[in-house]
């Protein structure tokens, strides 16, 4: 194994320019000469607009311009796409109405554009925004699920607000499961809307070059080649002259896969004056236009024998998509999350219906997971209340119900294969860490100071880096270093270590002789973007294969060159040896005769570099159990991680320093969710919870030590043998936490709760069942 192969736990290259403050994120770009770009933006949720004037905006001090949707009409601009219109149950596609880039005639939702506001400082640019005078006649809003039956209409084209009736597996089978069952449980559930908040906020630079008929938008986002793609659809510009760059992100968390109005705008306006405009958001501004993410209410039910085994299970839907189709919206809560309510166990009849609605919000997209913490956070509190139904121990229904190893490759009743896991395994892991065994005594230890305990257990299983194609090159430069140019863009998670790795086990050399570039459209010929924790899995596979084709004519050279048998060499420490004798060459020497014709041998072609594309044959699927142990103060509702234990099964592992971190934070977002965030709007549609004074993130002291280790079981569907994890910890988290919160809760009576279980809503509860409960 190489000093900084795969394996190892090696600290993040990336840290060092992060923690010495000279990483380089959108806002940090030196543009001296950019004018500043302001979003007016409607403070109403829903309603007409009957009359704007820009007039005095356009004369005040400093301002270029002023657009509006009037001149994104005159310039034939168009609306941002949706690419997941997706057929429902009546063959129809979803209904996809238009995402303006500045609305003309009516507003959707607190925050949607109206006008772009271009001037020399941003102070101008707000003070210009103060002066147009806007005039609306509000109307009815919808603002969220309850009221999607109000009789107030977001969409004409959309009766009863709905925008797809979606369903997915065998009703039929379903319905006769549910018709042999000894016992059946039911629950209904919320999954609360969340608001992203990543460290960095969303920014974007628009610069035009008239002369070369070119363009480059700076930009923050996990996906700088989609981007691209679809803002020159929009602006109407060929993708060739079109140069998209991604700088440092920090943060993504899928909110900064998508373009967005503000990406258009800047390159829009910079078109038009022929400046670089830059848009960087405030914090406040991100919260009223940054897609938001979940949104669900379920209604689900498990037909169970007399022995407690699943038969059946049946999942209704409704989903709020928010006001406009994000890219991928109507997705989420259909193909991406459904498949996943199979869970780990063997139920061989399922049945989903999803209802996606729209109403005046922010639209809601891909958030940590996209649609796979919704369908765990369902399953594994059902397979708590079925156990009580049953009258089974919470571990035994589980391991009963299980996927057996030996069943392995196991297709599920919802078309999902799963090629390998354990689940016993890492279940059985889990409780001996946690001591699940022992809660007994701990809870009435803590009885005795008043305070309720409780213990939660949530498996999980998603699928995840599979999708679409991703790219990778590879060249080895006459001075020794490597590049690697690749199609994925790290929000965060360190993959400039991972890949780094990768090659300095293939070739032997130190961590400072490999650059990987990531996030230049002009440096990277294609990439899918970083998404569905992906990176290893496709980008990853796609470096792997590089590597192999690199290594394969670099081998093949230093044979003729050294006049050696291929079995005489030997790769090591950045040259190729000649076994048993001093006589080598390394791989600089190499790149400087292959850029050399004359020194190369026929049928080989100059450049010691190789370009390749992996297009994964299936998803990975990681799984785990998660364990949450909890301690709450019946006479203030304050709930108290006390301990929180994951083993996971993630295949092969490249490096555990950067798995365990992407654990640690997905469990804090879970456990975020659980406790915590909680998005909410009122009857008018304003955003109530609009800044962090209101929207609660977790702390570090909300989130305890996390004991994280592993199971794993190679994954089979890519070459690495890897499974994605970049999501996992916020699938696991969120049921673990709220089925150890309702077990605590449970010797005062409190039988249900949904996201996020706050203080004042757990104290609420006690005293709502404290009545009943002397009543019995």
């Amino acid at each position: 194994m190489a000093k900084f192969g795969i394996g190892q736990g090696m600290k993040r290259l990336e840290d060092q320019r992060f923690l010495t403050g000279t990483g380089q994120y959108t806002d940090d770009l030196p543009f001296d000469d950019a004018l500043k770009a302001v979003v007016l933006r409607s403070p109403i949720a829903h309603g007409d607009i009957t009359a704007l004037d820009v007039s005095a905006a356009t004369r005040a001090p400093g301002v270029k311009a002023v657009l509006t949707g009037a001149d994104v009409t005159a310039d034939g601009l168009k609306p941002l796409p949706c690419g997941a219109l997706l057929k429902g149950t009546d063959g129809k596609k979803a209904v996809g109405p238009d995402y303006p880039l500045l609305v003309t005639d009516r507003v959707r939702h607190v925050g949607d554009a109206v006008a772009l506001i271009v001037a020399e400082t941003m102070d101008q640019a707000r003070d210009a925004a103060e002066l147009i005078e806007i005039d609306y006649a509000e109307r009815p809003a919808v603002p969220g699920l309850a009221a999607i039956d109000s009789g107030a209409v977001v969409w004409d084209a959309a009766p009863g607000n709905l925008c797809l009736d979606w369903e997915t597996g065998d009703a039929a089978a379903v319905k006769d499961g549910f018709a042999r069952a000894a016992t059946v449980a039911e629950l209904s559930l919320v999954n609360n809307r969340i608001i992203v908040n990543s460290i960095e906020p969303r920014g974007a630079v628009g610069v035009a070059d008239p002369a070369g008929g070119t363009v480059t938008l700076y930009v923050s986002t996990q996906g700088p080649h989609g981007v691209r793609d679809v803002i020159a659809k929009v602006l109407n510009i060929d993708p060739a002259k079109f140069r998209c760059v991604s700088p440092d992100v920090g943060g993504g968390f899928g909110m900064k896969i998508f373009p967005y109005r503000e990406h258009a705008l800047v390159l829009w306006a910079a078109q038009k004056l022929g400046r670089p405009v830059k848009w960087i958001a405030e914090r406040g501004e991100s919260f009223v236009s940054d897609t938001q993410g979940r949104d669900h209410v379920s209604h689900a039910k498990v037909a169970m024998d007399e022995t407690g085994r699943f038969l059946a299970l049946s999942v209704d839907t409704k989903a709020d998509l928010g006001a406009y189709l994000s890219l991928y919206g109507p997705a989420i809560p259909t193909v991406a999350g459904s498949g996943m309510l199979a869970g780990l166990y063997t139920t061989p009849a399922i049945h989903v219906r999803v209802r996606n609605y729209f109403t005046n919000t922010l639209p809601v997209d891909a958030y940590r997971g996209a649609g796979r913490p919704e369908a765990a956070y369902l399953v594994e509190r059902l397979v708590d209340v079925a156990a009580k139904v049953a009258g089974l121990p919470r571990d035994e229904i589980r391991r009963r119900n299980f996927i057996p190893a030996s069943s392995m490759p196991f297709t599920t009743a919802l078309g999902e294969t799963y090629d390998s896991g354990d689940f016993t395994a890492h279940l059985d892991k889990a409780l001996a860490k946690a001591d699940w065994a022992g809660i007994e005594t701990r809870r009435a230890e803590s009885a005795k100071h008043g305070k309720l305990r409780g213990i939660g257990i949530s498996t999980y299983v998603e699928a995840c880096g599979g999708g679409g194609p991703e790219w990778s090159d590879i060249r080895i430069e006459p001075d020794g270093t490597i590049t690697v140019p690749i199609g994925t863009r790290s929000t965060g998670q360190g993959h400039e270590t991972a890949y780094t790795q990768l090659v300095a086990e293939a070739f032997g050399v130190d961590n400072d002789k490999v650059k990987v570039v990531q996030g230049d459209t002009a440096a990277i010929e294609n990439g899918s973007g970083t998404d569905g924790s992906r990176s290893l899995p496709a980008g990853g596979s796609a470096l792997h294969m590089a590597i192999q084709s690199v290594s394969a004519k670099a081998r093949m050279l230093a044979s003729y060159l050294l006049e050696a048998a291929d079995s005489d060499l030997e790769l090591a420490d950045g040259k190729f040896t000649v076994v048993g004798t001093d006589r080598s060459i390394t791989l600089g020497a190499l790149a400087t005769a292959a850029s050399d014709p004359s020194k190369l041998p026929d049928g080989i072609d100059p450049g010691l570099e190789a370009k390749e594309m992996y297009k994964p044959a299936a998803s990975t699927y990681p799984n785990g159990t998660h364990v949450c142990e909890v301690e709450i103060d019946p006479d203030t509702g304050i709930v108290e991680l006390i301990q929180f234990t994951v083993v996971d099964d993630f295949g092969e592992v490249v490096n555990p320093v950067l798995l365990e971190g992407q654990v640690h934070g997905g469990v804090a977002q879970g456990v975020g969710q659980a406790l915590l965030e909680h998005t909410v709007y009122d009857e008018s549609g304003q955003l109530v919870t609009g800044s962090l004074m209101d929207y609660c993130l977790p702390r570090a002291d909300d989130v305890p030590p996390v004991n994280f280790s592993m199971s794993p079981t190679r994954c089979t569907t890519n070459p690495l043998g890897v499974k994605g994890c970049g999501e996992a910890g916020a699938i696991g988290a969120p049921p673990a936490v709220i089925n150890a919160v309702l077990d605590a809760l449970a010797p005062v009576g409190v039988t249900d709760i949904d996201m996020p279980a706050t203080p004042d809503r757990i104290w609420a509860a006690i005293q709502a069942a404290r009545p009943a409960a002397a009543a019995e």
